[in-house]
């Protein structure tokens, strides 16, 4: 019994710390309002850029070659979304990736679909050399990209869980030197060694397009405004938005008025709502 109370008191002490640093994750956005670059899908451009905006952050949904040696060495972050993919924008990616390593800006990559055909599946491999400092998918995304796979998925959903994709995340991020996250009932975030799931979101969240896209995006806000500690600031990310959706969710009477209230709380969220409700634990 003893060691029961003990389990759960480490239990609520390391939410508690989470909760914490969410909170002050989301307060460094909101004061360094950091400019990022989205070169994404055209279904998710307007939702991306707004919750962007909520956040606290400035969105640039620019993705010609052209301009990309004059306006990329000048972001805060890159976010990168492969959902909507040509071979032009390939070329916009890679350099827009290449700048950001160079000069030491994070970037996150969204691999969507990417075991649909072997053109997305080489556009990823070679961004993934470029060194992301967060890879951010579905479990079917991560496992596929993890093994280099062919498999078969459901478009850009995903017929796995997320706590089956632990093992892959986990050798992807070894291999590549990125942040894994997995996106799920139970969103997990790994750096190689330690994991931990984040407990916050509501599943009509999934009946909302390009969700996933927006919260990559503030992923890479977070990771640009907190750099010095990625996997503190992608969890957080996730945490913050689930909980958006929850608050949301809450004033919602279906998928489209959800987007909207999750826009709203998103942008209207304060110190005690993150830490009576963000839920973060360990899983390893």
């Amino acid at each position: 019994m003893e060691e029961k109370k003990d389990e759960v008191g480490f239990a609520e002490r390391e939410e508690a710390i989470w909760a914490r640093k969410s909170w002050e994750s989301l307060s460094a956005l909101r004061l360094r309002r950091p400019l990022i670059q989205c070169i994404t899908n055209f279904v998710s451009m307007d939702f991306m850029a707004n919750t962007l905006l909520a956040a606290g952050a400035s969105p640039a949904m620019l993705h010609g070659l052209q301009e990309i040696p004059d306006f990329t060495p000048y972001v805060s972050g890159l976010c990168v979304n492969i959902g909507t993919l040509t071979a032009d924008w390939v070329h916009s990616m890679k350099a827009a990736a290449a700048f950001c390593s160079q000069l030491g800006k994070p970037w996150v990559l969204d691999p969507v679909a990417v075991s649909a055909s072997e053109f997305r599946m080489k556009a990823c491999r070679e961004l993934v050399g470029l060194r992301p400092s967060v890879i951010r998918g579905n479990p079917s995304e991560i496992i596929a990209l993890s093994s280099a796979s062919l498999g078969a998925t459901k478009g850009v959903d995903s017929s796995d869980k997320s706590t089956d994709a632990v093992h892959a995340a986990k050798s992807l991020s070894q291999a590549s030197g990125a942040i894994v996250a997995i996106s799920g009932a139970i969103d997990i975030v790994t750096d190689g060694e330690q994991v931990i799931g984040i407990h916050n979101g509501v599943p009509m969240m999934q009946l909302i397009t390009a969700t996933r896209c927006a919260v990559t995006a503030l992923i890479a806000a977070f990771v640009a405004a907190s750099p010095s500690n990625i996997f503190v600031a992608t969890a957080a990310s996730l945490a913050i938005f689930g909980l958006a959706g929850e608050l949301g969710m809450e004033k919602a009477g279906g998928p489209g008025s959800l987007r909207m209230h999750l826009i709203d709380s998103l942008h209207g969220l304060d110190e005690a709502t993150i830490l009576s409700r963000v839920h973060i634990h360990s899983l390893s």
